[in-house]
């Protein structure tokens, strides 16, 4: 890699963290490609992303950005879980974690506050911002739904009433 790829990257790595909302420090133990393809995939699946990074690059990237704090967890083979979504690659490292012991995570940061393994896997459970948002949207339409169905109640009692007295007379 020559200097102007390698400014190149940098450039790209901070523009990725003027974006997102969470980064994600993992550990690579040996994983194969195949299943560093599968977790790419599942990460794409929910919004994130993850990419290998050289430590050198990635803290010349982090230098004047809220994630400075991570710069102490680029020891040794990491990679970079990033996703605009505070939750989405925190769940999916966690997860793909608990099925592959070659992967492990490190910790990570949402914005300027630093997260140990354990905050990474707390943040992982919470619901996702997609999540959050049918949940919110769901509260606002019930109270909406009782109102209508109290509204319509006392009209339709009327119609059965009238409808019962209709049949009876006409027997």
């Amino acid at each position: 890699m020559d200097r102007s790829q390698k400014a190149d990257a940098v450039a790209a790595l901070n523009a990725t963290f003027g974006e997102v909302g969470v980064v994600v420090v993992t550990r690579n133990l040996g994983m194969t490609v195949a299943q560093t393809t599968a977790l790419r995939v599942k990460m794409r699946e929910a919004g994130a992303s993850f990419k290998v990074s050289k430590n050198s690059l990635a803290k010349l990237a982090i230098a004047d950005t809220d994630y400075a704090g991570i710069g102490d967890m680029l020891i040794g083979p990491v990679a970079l879980a990033t996703s605009v979504d505070p939750v989405a690659a925190a769940k999916v490292a966690v997860e793909f974690a608990k099925t592959n012991d070659k992967l492990e995570v490190v910790g990570g940061a949402m914005g300027a506050v630093l997260l140990d393994a354990e905050g990474i896997k707390a943040l992982a459970s919470m619901p996702s911002l997609d999540e959050m948002r049918a949940k919110l949207i769901g509260l606002v339409q019930a109270p909406a739904t009782k109102l209508a169905q109290l509204a319509t109640a006392p009209a339709a009692k009327l119609a059965r009433v009238f409808g019962a007295y209709a049949t009876k007379e006409a027997a």
